[in-house]
C-alpha cells in the first residue's frame, strides 16, 4: 500500500498482511472505586468463560457494583444468554420460548450465579437485541438491574431453516421469546428505566456516566 501524505513529498509504502481479526466477546473496561464495567458485544461460544474470568477476578478484588454495557449486542446463543442472565438472579424465570403449536418452554435461573447479590446496571440501545434483550428483560423484571439507555430492537424471534426441493432455503419463525412478566421482546423490545440518549456531538459518553452515577446510589 503506497500512501502519499498532504505536504509530504515522498510517499510511505507498507505491506499489510490479510489475516483474521479476532474480538473478545466479553473484556473488562475498568475497574474503579469498586465499580467493574463490563462490556459484552455479543453471545458466542466464548463468552461464558471470558465472563466467569472476568467475574471471578472482580471478586476477588471486592467489587461493589457491576455496569454491563450491552449497547450495540446484536445477541448470538440463547443458551449463553440463559446462563449469563443465571449468574446475576438467584431464583426465577429468566426468559419463556413460546411456540406456534402451543409449547412454551420456561428457563430458570439456578441459584448458583456468582453475582446475584451485587448491584447491576445494564446500558443497552437500539443495537441491543435478541440475547441481549433476554438478559436485560430478565435483569429487569426481577428486579436486579436498573436499565439505562434507549429501547432495545426488539428481536425477539426463534427461527429455523428450511430446505426447499429446489434448493433454495425458507426461513421460519417458529417461537417469540417472552421476559417473565410476558412481555413479547418482538413488540416493542425493552425499555429502560432511565431514559438516555446518546450525546449528539459524539463527545463524552452520557449514557455510561448516567449508569455509573445510578449505580453509585443503588450502593449506598
Amino acid at each position: 500500500l503506497i500512501i502519499q501524505r498532504a505536504g509530504e513529498s515522498s510517499a510511505l509504502e507498507f505491506t499489510i498482511t490479510r489475516d483474521i481479526i479476532r474480538v473478545p466477546s466479553v473484556k473488562l473496561v475498568s475497574f474503579e472505586g469498586g465499580i467493574g464495567v463490563i462490556e459484552l458485544s455479543k453471545f458466542s461460544n466464548d463468552t461464558e468463560k471470558l465472563f466467569r474470568g472476568i467475574s471471578t477476578d472482580l471478586i476477588k478484588k471486592d467489587v461493589k457494583g457491576i455496569v454491563l454495557d450491552m449497547r450495540n449486542n446484536p445477541g448470538g446463543f440463547l443458551d449463553v444468554g440463559v446462563n449469563i442472565a443465571n449468574e446475576f438472579i438467584k431464583s426465577g424465570m429468566i426468559v419463556e420460548e413460546r411456540f406456534k403449536n402451543g409449547k412454551i418452554t420456561p428457563f430458570y435461573a439456578d441459584g448458583k450465579g456468582k453475582l446475584t447479590g451485587i448491584p447491576i446496571v445494564v446500558l443497552v440501545n437500539p443495537g441491543s437485541a435478541s440475547a441481549a434483550e433476554i438478559v436485560a428483560g430478565a435483569l429487569k423484571d426481577n428486579n436486579r438491574a436498573t436499565l439505562v439507555g434507549e429501547n432495545t430492537y426488539g428481536k425477539g424471534r426463534v427461527q429455523e431453516i428450511e430446505e426447499m426441493p429446489d434448493k433454495s432455503t425458507l426461513k421460519i419463525t417458529v417461537a417469540h421469546w417472552y421476559t417473565p412478566s410476558g412481555q413479547s421482546i418482538s413488540q416493542g423490545g425493552i425499555r429502560p428505566d432511565i431514559l438516555v440518549k446518546e450525546s449528539a456531538t459524539g463527545e463524552g459518553d452520557a449514557q455510561l456516566l448516567r449508569a455509573i452515577a445510578t449505580l453509585k446510589n443503588l450502593m449506598k
